[in-house]
This record gives structure tokens, C-alpha cells and sequence, in this order.
């Protein structure tokens, strides 16, 4: 019955074989996804590494911590740059790196509120002289038409003149 158990989850040697296979592959491309988060990126070398274990794959710290590093874009470089001139990868754990990457996430997402904010701000002053010029064009509108309207009717007072002297 156990035979049968362990079968059923974990699978034949040839299926364990294969799944091992394809999350190496799979650790081996790892690269961090246009729009993703720190917290998701951990989530799926996580994922990855932990089952590559439960296989009987091991790790060093440095080697993981190598390999965050190198799959984050280009966005990261300069943390990616300090915490390579900055710390010892052997003997820094994935978890305090991932908590590192995920502080400066945080102060990136601060800054471009910040940011954003103080656009804003800009943008209602612009709105305001935006506002005040169309004022002005249709001020500028209403004297065209009118004007337009007096010579016309100048026009067909003088057509109607013209007419009846004929």
C-alpha cells in the first residue's frame, strides 16, 4: 500500500527523473519577468529551488544569491552593483538578499509617488492656464462672429438697395 502511495505523489523514478530535468531547465533559464515584483520573483525561485531539493539537488547560499542577482533586469543594476561591493555572498542567506531587494523596491515605489505627486501638482496649474487661454479664444470668437455678422448684414442691405434700384 505505502509502494502504491508513493507512486501515486511522487511518482516512478523515470517521472522524478523528469521533473528534475525540467526545473533545472527551468533554474537554469530563470530571469525576473517585465513587470514583476521582487515578492513574486522570490515566490518562483522559491518554488523552483525548493522542489530541485526535494529531488536531492543542492544548492550553496553563494550560488543562489548569484543567480537572484544575475536574473533581475537592468532597472536593479545599481542595487544589483552595491550588494556585489558591499556584502559577502556565502554568507548572506537568500531570504536577508530577498529582503534587501524587497527595501529598495519598496524606496523605488516611494519615489515614483513622490514623483507622480508633484506632477500632479503641475498639472492643475496647467489646467487653470489651459482654461484661461480657451477663455481668451472664445472671447476672441464671439468679437470674429460678430464682427462677421455686422458686415454681412451690411452686405445684404446693400444687395437690397442695389435691387430695387433695378
Amino acid at each position: 500500500m505505502r509502494d502504491i502511495l508513493e507512486v501515486t505523489h511522487e511518482g516512478t523514478n523515470d517521472v522524478k527523473r523528469a521533473r528534475k530535468h525540467a526545473l533545472i531547465q527551468e533554474y537554469k533559464h530563470f530571469r525576473m519577468q517585465k513587470g514583476e515584483t521582487i515578492c513574486d520573483v522570490h515566490k518562483r525561485f522559491s518554488h523552483i529551488v525548493n522542489h530541485l531539493m526535494s529531488l536531492g539537488k543542492n544548492f550553496d547560499e553563494e550560488k543562489l544569491n548569484m543567480k537572484i542577482l544575475k536574473c533581475l533586469d537592468r532597472t536593479w543594476q545599481p542595487k544589483v552593483t552595491a550588494i556585489l561591493e558591499s556584502k559577502d555572498l556565502t554568507s548572506m542567506t537568500t531570504a536577508s538578499l530577498f529582503d534587501k531587494l524587497r527595501e529598495h523596491e519598496l524606496e523605488m515605489n516611494r519615489l515614483v509617488v513622490q514623483e507622480s505627486e508633484d506632477k500632479y501638482g503641475k498639472g492643475i496649474a496647467l489646467k487653470v492656464g489651459n482654461q484661461k487661454k480657451k477663455q481668451d479664444s472664445s472671447d476672441s470668437d464671439e468679437d470674429t462672429m460678430s464682427l462677421l455678422s455686422r458686415k454681412f448684414s451690411k452686405f445684404l442691405k446693400k444687395n437690397k438697395s442695389q435691387a430695387s434700384k433695378r
